[in-house]
């Protein structure tokens, strides 16, 4: 059996002293994997129930769609990623190693410091803004009681006032307490969460409707796209760039979904899990956010897709109590999961023998301060969905080498020695796999005018704009075709017999 207590400790005794080696990123061995079906469920619900996922569908409503479409365009594009997830996930649950020592596979043991660094950078991002997204939630609610706040000047250079200051650092560190006690406190609230968000959604979407007497004009209103509407017939022109979006929003998990699979106990439990869990959920709570933001424009007369904002209209002190909760517990829950755990794996893999995964997810937090998260999403279509979501497009190629290495060439077969040893095959070339690097460049270049033009740093003439549309599906495809291209001219050259690995 891959992953036995005895091969570990085999493993630990012969490269602990190496570069590459840290009982963060070692194996974790079967005896020890405690996540099963319910605990990857419970992940994907847990991480597609918060606030981004519940305002998702109204970019695409604002552009023209109708509720239905907007949902389903998000339901699609989840399947879509589901696929390289599963996948990526495999290495993981069957070797228990994480996504930066996957990577050293494909790119080399040094060489997989890019993938992993370009994840970890959007994780960062994602990080400061859900840090701050939750600190605001517990600022918006305190602040009905505590009035003054309000009249608070902004502090100088930040352009927040103290309290807003400190309630995002109270969070910032709330998130950084649980993820120093380990990936076991992580997992329970995990399993806290998911049922608790999916009854709190279900709970806002009563009250929406009793206190609208109904859902509102949102869901009676017709499609843009439709005969006779303002777009008629660009529909199939608007809905690929959309879906590409979705596929994009996931993207950095489809990545380092080994980090999580290391502990799952079989293949089916994973597979199952997350395609029971990322997929419904995604829809059900995009579903929600439109329904509720549907009532409001009855009960408030204009749609509030924020709810923070929200929540803050309520007038009972109960629901200020028990949204809060779940406010802070969605948002914690996602928090950690889909932006600590990443790249502290990530950071620790720069230097395993000094940077700790502890240490890791400190890098991570201070990175969230310093970018100062709070003015990032004084325009979240711009940075989340222009920036962020454009980024993780960009990433379709790693995993377009990951996959081709990993199941066409290698068919499913690592040598795990290898993954920490430099002295073994994934050293390649001075610990850098030029076939790997080289696809990624390739599948990255076609989409960076598109992707420079989308953030508005240049001007580009619309065909690569167009291009840049697909930028998930083509930088995956061209890098798995590229990367099966360039590592079979390698092994003719050098005699590298890739398939051997065991």
């Amino acid at each position: 059996m891959i992953g036995t207590e005895a091969e570990v400790a085999s493993l630990r005794a012969s490269l602990s002293t190496g570069n590459y080696w840290s009982d963060d990123l070692a194996p974790i061995a079967q005896s020890a994997r405690r996540w099963g079906l319910r605990d990857m469920a419970s992940l994907w619900i847990a991480l597609s129930a918060c606030i981004p996922t519940y305002m998702l569908a109204s970019s695409l409503i604002q552009e023209g769609m109708n509720w239905w479409q907007a949902v389903l365009t998000i339901f699609l594009g989840n399947v879509i990623v589901l696929l390289p997830m599963v996948l990526n996930a495999h290495a993981g649950t069957r070797y228990g190693i994480p996504f930066p020592v996957f990577c050293r596979a494909s790119f080399g043991l040094r060489g997989a410091n890019v993938p992993a660094l370009l994840r970890a950078l959007v994780a960062c991002g994602w990080f400061g803004i859900q840090s701050w997204i939750g600190g605001w939630a517990i600022y918006k609610v305190l602040e009905l009681y505590i009035p003054a706040w309000s009249q608070l000047a902004p502090l100088p250079s930040l352009g927040i006032n103290a309290a807003e200051f400190g309630c995002f650092l109270a969070f910032w560190m709330l998130n950084q307490y649980i993820v120093w006690r380990g990936i076991d406190s992580v997992r329970v609230l995990l399993n806290l969460k998911a049922p608790l968000l999916i009854g709190l959604g279900l709970a806002l979407l009563a009250w929406a409707y009793r206190a609208a007497g109904g859902f509102g004009p949102m869901l009676s209103q017709p499609s843009e796209f439709a005969d006779g509407g303002k777009q008629a017939g660009k529909f199939w022109s608007f809905f690929f760039p959309a879906l590409t979006a979705n596929v994009g929003f996931w993207a950095t998990l489809a990545l380092n979904i080994p980090d999580f699979t290391r502990y799952v106990r079989t293949q089916r439990d994973q597979v199952l899990g997350q395609a029971i869990g990322l997929p419904s959920t995604m829809a059900l709570y995009s579903f929600i956010g439109v329904a509720v933001t549907s009532a409001t424009v009855v009960i408030y007369g204009n749609a509030i897709w924020d709810p923070v904002e929200l929540l803050s209209r309520f007038e009972s002190p109960l629901w200020h109590a028990v949204g809060l909760v779940g406010l802070v517990i969605a948002t914690l829950a996602t928090n950690l999961a889909a932006n600590v755990i990443g790249p502290a794996n990530d950071f620790a893999n720069l230097s395993p023998r000094y940077i700790t995964f502890r240490m890791g997810a400190i890098i991570t937090g201070l990175v969230g301060i310093v970018i100062q998260p709070w003015r990032l999403v004084a325009d979240p279509s711009g940075y989340i969905f222009k920036w962020l979501v454009a980024y993780s497009s960009l990433l379709g190629a790693v995993g377009g080498v990951m996959i081709a290495d990993y199941f066409v060439l290698r068919r499913t077969r690592l040598d795990l020695r290898g993954l920490y040893d430099p002295a073994g095959p994934y050293w390649y070339s001075s610990g850098f796999h030029r076939a790997g690097l080289a696809a990624l460049a390739l599948g990255i270049a076609p989409c960076v005018p598109g992707f420079l033009a989308t953030i508005e740093w240049i001007e580009a003439p619309e065909f690569w704009t167009e291009l840049y549309h697909y930028a998930w599906f083509l930088s995956f495809g061209v890098s798995f075709v590229a990367y099966l291209a360039l590592a079979a001219r390698s092994a003719r050259t050098t005699g590298d017999e890739t398939q051997a690995d065991r």
